[in-house]
């Protein structure tokens, strides 16, 4: 399996290294050509706003957003997910969401840097807790037309809706590979 990484910035690598250790043949995905023969594609965590800004530098908007709506299967972490959102509620004037899964979320939602946590969830289709790991992530304020697989303190944090799915938390520091293998035997 052929799976696309979105390479601009963030953690791109850690999402790599989890998905090679599941035999997944990793592409970076930097320009358009790369999505070129991906089964799937992954949209990590980072910073949302730059995210934003260089899938236009890098003339990826366009085709990763007819890709997703094509079906093409996603897996979006942290920004990521902001990405994807129908609505940013705290995003820049210029911040231009793709409007994939029906949540609005906000940026930074569970506090700075400084606030971090980690906390064991309960995933729907997991045995035992699932540590996720929160680093200045969005907080689903609203979620409509998507299926909950985990909740924090009674707010949904993790999404499926179709073919992507979607993480307030990153996966790829967790030190647990199941969100990522969940992830690829939905691909297959």
């Amino acid at each position: 399996m052929k799976v696309g990484v979105l390479a601009l910035q963030g953690a791109y690598r850690e999402h790599a290294e989890a998905l090679d250790a599941l035999g997944a043949e990793v592409v970076l995905v930097r320009q358009p050509q790369h999505l070129a023969g991906v089964d799937a594609v992954v949209l990590p965590g980072g910073e949302s706003t730059t995210q934003d800004k260089l899938l236009d530098t890098s003339e990826l908007r366009a085709p990763l957003t007819d890709a997703l709506r094509d079906g093409l299967p996603a897996f979006a972490t942290c920004a990521g997910l902001i990405l994807l959102a129908t609505e940013v509620l705290d995003g820049r004037a210029d911040q231009r969401p793709l409007g994939l899964v029906d949540v609005s979320v906000r940026r930074n939602g569970y506090g700075r840097q400084v606030m971090s946590f980690e906390a064991p969830l309960a995933v729907r289709g997991l045995d035992g807790p699932f540590t996720g790991v929160f680093i200045r992530a969005p907080r689903i304020e609203r979620a409509g037309a998507v299926e909950v697989l985990a909740e924090h303190d009674g707010v949904p944090v993790l999404v499926q809706s179709g073919a992507i799915t979607g993480a307030c938390f990153h996966p790829e520091l967790a030190g647990d590979l199941r969100l990522h293998e969940r992830f690829l035997s939905q691909v297959r």
